[in-house]
């Protein structure tokens, strides 16, 4: 594995951010343009192999490994896999004979790969970590700490009685929290067949029988993201997270939902910059309801400055006037 730092260069900085205003998000690893958010460069960590094959040929001969380890599959990637392409290695396709040889192998391979019951598990719930992950658009990083904490879990026989799905989903859940991957779990039960209630349970049961440190959840993660969706600017995005700094020092968020604090910083932050969006369009959003943004955005213009205040009284007076006049 290689690891390229790469620091943008002036005619970098000059092309994708005429501004000049860019900031380095430590956690991330990223160089970010503050006015309109784009990632101008990143820490690319490279996966593959140091040396470089042009062909077919000369990738087979410097190749000395297979693939890697990986706890997505439920062998850990260690089987080898017949090829579905049906073709010999001059890339001719097979006769029929040969076809039928290769598939009678599939299926005799397949019973040697998955012959205990806890392959059987493994196989299926790997499947539907795949499923709903790919629906959630989560990292490849997510994926693997879910795939290991369900391992655990499986090894300590806590997925006995309970459905695997339930069991999946809550893994997926902790692995969000532990990498700040801002999930809530309604987002993740819409993509299962268990209600928010069923996969809360087997959330808790995870994180107090595997002793897993689940992180805060902080709402600047959720609020990056919510300003991602609606497309507000880098600027906003700041303006959002020092009401969420600010609120969080006087103590007004503890015990509220993280994504509704931030879906009310983000529309105050909005509106501030002149880049409105609707309660409605920031719930949605957010994942949360209109009445949630309503009452966090009743509690966050306490504390804000005179001129802010000013500000805002204006945007409401034009949009009561657009409603009612």
């Amino acid at each position: 594995m290689v690891i390229r730092p790469s620091e943008p260069s002036p005619e970098d900085i000059l092309s994708r951010c005429p501004s000049g205003n860019i900031v380095f998000d430590e956690e991330h690893g990223e160089w970010i343009c503050a006015d309109t958010g784009e990632v101008i460069a990143e820490r690319v960590i490279d996966r593959g192999p140091e040396w470089r094959a042009f062909t077919a040929e000369e990738k087979e001969k410097r190749s000395r490994a297979g693939a890697p380890l990986t706890a997505t599959l439920h062998d850990s990637g260690l089987s080898t896999v017949i090829d579905w392409h049906d073709r010999d290695a001059t890339g001719k396709k097979l006769d029929l004979k040969k076809r039928l040889e290769l598939i009678r192998m599939r299926k005799w391979q397949t019973r040697t790969r998955i012959q205990s019951s806890i392959d059987r598990n493994l196989a299926q719930a790997i499947n539907e970590l795949e499923r709903i992950a790919e629906q959630l658009g989560l990292p490849r990083l997510v994926r693997e700490e879910a795939a290991i904490i369900y391992r655990k879990a499986v090894e300590k026989e806590l997925v006995r009685g309970r459905a695997i799905e339930c069991v999946v989903a809550a893994a997926l859940y902790a692995a969000c929290r532990l990498h700040r991957v801002p999930r809530t779990l309604d987002e993740i039960a819409k993509y299962t067949r268990c209600g928010r209630k069923e996969v809360a349970r087997c959330y808790r049961l995870l994180v107090r029988e595997l002793d897993i440190r689940v992180p805060l959840v902080d709402p600047v993660d959720y609020a990056q993201r919510i300003a991602s969706i609606l497309g507000l600017s880098g600027f906003t995005i700041r303006t959002a997270i020092e009401i969420i700094e600010k609120a969080k020092r006087i103590g007004i968020t503890a015990g509220k939902d993280p994504a509704g604090v931030a879906a009310a910083a983000v529309y105050i932050a909005a509106l501030l910059n002149d880049e409105r969006r609707t309660q409605k369009e920031v719930a949605a959003a957010a994942g949360v309801t209109e009445v949630t943004v309503r009452n966090r955005y009743k509690e966050l213009i306490k504390i804000l400055d005179m001129n802010e205040l000013q500000k805002l009284q204006r945007h409401e007076v034009r949009e009561y006037r657009a409603e009612h006049l």
